[in-house]
């Protein structure tokens, strides 16, 4: 293994241990407001390597009694010193809104959407927002509000607490990096994972083949009486001559039968694969414009159909207990 390769596990221990005692320490309700107490700062690596510049300058200066010398030395330092001030400007009256994030089925990355704003009078550019692996760039303008978008891993189903949120600056000269935490009181959405392959879904419950009468339906059902109101273009206009009175076609329009998706007749899995099966045949019966029912144990949902429906039979299959 390369140095490099040695050095990433203790960088990020590290990390992880400085994290532990930086505020906050618990979740905050939001939107969460950043002050001066909140925003930490260090000098990066072109930062020490200019202090170590400055000190043999000025140690040189001093030794050969180099007037011009002292002078660039002392206005590097004002330099650097103005670098680490509007770095910690940079971050200070940031102001984290809201977060939200559409449920993803566990096993695929979930869009964390946050929605942060500036206060003051002042920009704030070369933020860099990260939370695990993810992270997103952004520069905000005075009194201005930016929606970031951060990819989160979900690995298992149920509600997924939303985990610290770095926010960090190396503005303006790279010469100090400054960084706060944001920590929002809040969770997510996780749906269970599909089955990759599930069998068909269940038989139907009830008279398969179903119809009911339309006025603008598929197939033509039959011929009736005019009634005041019926569109001119239904009028059948052949037959009415030949029976003396005007008629009006009767459509009709063949529904699917509808599905029954039962927790208890899935013998020989476990919770775990039950729940992939269920959610698998939840997402197939909308996509095929059928109408379900989902009954888990303690809970039952009835018959329905649509984006809703989806959500509830899936949050509900989400938030049972693991084993």
């Amino acid at each position: 293994m390369t140095s490099a390769a040695l050095k990433r596990p203790a960088l990020s221990a590290l990390r992880a241990r400085i994290a532990l005692i930086a505020r906050p320490r618990t979740p905050e309700p939001l939107p969460a407001h950043i002050d001066r107490r909140r925003v930490y700062i260090l000098p990066t690596g072109f930062g020490l390597f200019m202090a170590v510049l400055l000190l043999a300058m000025l140690i040189g200066a001093l030794n050969y009694n180099n007037n011009p010398a002292l002078l660039m030395a002392f206005l590097l330092a004002a330099l650097v010193h103005n670098s680490f001030y509007r770095a910690h400007l940079n971050l200070s009256g940031l102001s984290l809104l809201s977060v939200s994030a559409d449920p993803a089925h566990a096993g695929q990355p979930l869009t964390l959407r946050c929605l942060v704003a500036a206060s003051g009078k002042r920009p704030h550019p070369g933020l860099r927002i990260s939370a695990g692996q993810s992270e997103c760039t952004a520069s905000l303008d005075a009194e201005s509000r930016q929606t970031l978008s951060l990819e989160l891993a979900a690995p298992t189903r149920g509600w997924q607490p939303i985990p610290r949120l770095r926010v960090d600056t190396r503005q303006p000269h790279g010469l100090a990096i400054a960084w706060c935490w944001f920590w929002p009181d809040s969770r997510v959405l996780v749906y269970p994972a599909l089955e990759p392959h599930p069998p068909p879904l269940p038989g139907a419950q009830g008279e398969r083949g179903q119809r009911w009468r339309l006025g603008q339906g598929e197939e033509l059902h039959h011929l009736r009486d005019y009634r005041i109101g019926d569109p001119i273009r239904e009028i059948a206009w052949k037959p009415s001559a030949r029976h003396h009175q005007l008629l009006v076609r009767e459509h009709e329009t063949t529904r699917g039968a509808d599905v029954a998706l039962y927790y208890a007749d899935l013998h020989g899995l476990d919770r775990e694969a039950r729940i992939r099966r269920l959610a698998a045949w939840v997402v197939e019966a909308e996509r095929r414009g059928l109408r379900y029912r989902l009954r888990l144990p303690g809970s039952a949902l009835g018959l329905g159909q649509g984006r809703d429906h989806r959500h509830a039979c899936l949050k509900a299959l989400a938030v049972m207990p693991h084993d």
